[in-house]
């Protein structure tokens, strides 16, 4: 399977944070990438072959950091790739927030024509100050209520397409790496057998996608693409081996030539990750701290935050990192 030239030119551009995550951004787009994680991530896909996904229900060209996830300026920006979709939700009073990457997929075996509104992000801060999985409900949430008016009017809730939220953490916690945790919504019986149909509920779902290397177990398909797709210490010779024997992707000769200016761009990236690596570990003993407060003095988690003096902005990040180690 050979990658078209435009993975070739997104692989490039990595010399700067912004560059680097705008490259990987523009990778993750690439038809063949996003054909992967849904035949490994979402159910309707499982049984398709990776290029039945990219030539039938993959539709038009992903839109990458275009559409604002707030409401209300979805249905008033400029012209869009892909049909009766924009790449912004947004309001005057709660600003404006950007889509990673957004698409349009047709359901395969489907009765009649149904699609899905699939999300894409690629998250590097796995304790950003609070939990992706409600950040990620959050757009799920932008993304169904930014159907009315394109999708449906007035009270035609039934032609309410269900949306995914996807997100590809590169630097989990130790419990987290490598692995894949859906969260959805799901019929539960309180009293009684009734029964509803599946596709009036199962709207939303959040999927994190945790890689965590060759080290780790569960080190296999798009687990194990992305980490080679994304890493900045593997050698170009090593990226193309991979890429060829274990996913049947081939590159082009334009495409090596930029794999390798990748990897030398990617440089900068791993000094940054050496002084990323000296705050984790400043993190890492501060968490320490708060966890011997809390057994010597029978502290709650904020009491020891207070006594150490954590920042309150901080303060969030270190709860959910406490809820990691539990």
């Amino acid at each position: 399977m050979e990658i078209e030239t435009t993975l070739s030119q997104n692989i490039r551009t990595a010399g700067s944070n912004a560059d680097y995550d705008a490259a990987c951004k523009r990778l993750l787009s690439e038809k063949v990438i996003l054909a992967w994680i849904m035949k490994n991530c979402l159910k309707e896909y499982q049984d398709c072959d990776i290029q039945e996904i990219m030539d039938n229900y993959i539709e038009g060209d992903p839109q990458v950091a275009e559409v604002p996830v707030e409401p209300d300026r979805t249905n008033a920006v400029g012209s869009s790739m892909i049909r009766g979709l924009r790449n912004e939700d947004a309001t005057m009073t709660e600003g404006s927030v950007t889509y990673d990457i957004r698409f349009l997929a047709a359901a395969p075996k489907s009765e009649g024509f149904v699609r899905f509104i699939i999300n894409i992000e690629s998250q590097n801060d796995f304790y950003p100050g609070y939990p992706l999985v409600k950040r990620g409900i959050y757009y799920c949430s932008r993304m169904i209520s930014a159907q009315y008016g394109t999708e449906f009017t007035t009270s035609h809730y039934g032609n309410l397409k269900k949306v995914y939220s996807i997100w590809i953490c590169t630097n989990p916690p130790k419990s987290r790496k490598n692995t894949i945790t859906e969260y959805a919504v799901s019929e539960k019986q309180i009293v009684g057998n009734a029964k509803e149909k599946a596709e009036n509920y199962d709207l939303l779902s959040v999927i994190l996608i945790c890689l965590g290397g060759a080290d780790g177990e569960n080190y296999n398909g798009v687990l194990k693409l992305l980490d080679v797709l994304l890493s900045s210490e593997k050698e170009p010779d090593e990226k193309k081996r991979i890429l060829h024997e274990d996913f049947e992707i081939e590159l082009t000769q334009k495409l090596e030539w930029e794999v390798s200016l990748m990897c030398n761009l990617s440089k900068g990236v791993e000094e940054r990750g050496m002084q990323k690596g000296m705050q984790k570990g400043i993190e890492k003993g501060m968490l320490s701290a708060i966890q011997n407060l809390m057994e010597t003095m029978q502290w709650t988690p904020g009491q020891a935050m207070e006594a150490l003096k954590v920042p309150e902005g901080q303060q969030p990040k270190y709860a959910s990192m406490l809820q990691e180690h539990i």
